[in-house]
């Protein structure tokens, strides 16, 4: 897949699946309800809009990774060429996963909505399981032994606090 194709791929997968996930089901699903502030601190809705700060950039930034590094998209129709273990992917396996949860978690410190927790934990599971019953296994198909040696050395979820500089 060229450069262009990789881009939009992921461009148009961006929108229709974190979109999707992160911001038109909550909404649809009406758990963007504000509550009264979560154990009653206001400063929990400021952190929820850190959190959401800190998740875009972080999805924009592996999508990114994605499509020039791996050109390819995160789409299991049209998967990365080359094994992705730049940017953020030197620090955690999944940072795109791990984006959309933080973006969620933001979105539920900001309205106190035990639903859209709820939310986010399914979702997480859902992730969880996604991951280890098609992607591991897909990518160390895809990629033996370097893949092997990627998750060997970067975890799956709780980022590494050094990046890793194999491969």
């Amino acid at each position: 897949m060229n450069k262009t194709q990789a881009i939009l791929g992921s461009s148009l997968f961006l929108a229709l699946a974190p979109g999707s996930v992160a911001g038109l089901l909550p909404y649809l699903l009406g758990l963007w309800h504000k509550r009264p502030a979560l154990f009653g601190l206001p400063a929990t809705r400021q952190l929820g809009i850190v959190l959401i700060l800190l998740g875009l950039p972080l999805l924009l930034e592996s999508f990114a990774h994605f499509a020039l590094v791996g050109r390819g998209t995160p789409a299991p129709i049209r998967p990365p060429e080359r094994l992705v273990v730049s940017g953020l992917y030197r620090y955690v396996r999944n940072p795109m996963y791990v984006a959309i949860l933080t973006v969620l978690l933001g979105e539920y410190l900001i309205t106190a909505n035990p639903p859209l927790l709820a939310y986010c934990l399914t979702v997480c599971v859902l992730f969880h399981l996604f991951v280890i019953i098609y992607e591991e296994p897909t990518l160390a198909r895809q990629f033996g032994k370097p893949y092997q040696d990627f998750k060997n050395n970067v975890p799956r979820w709780l980022p590494r606090l050094t990046p890793w500089r194999g491969l």
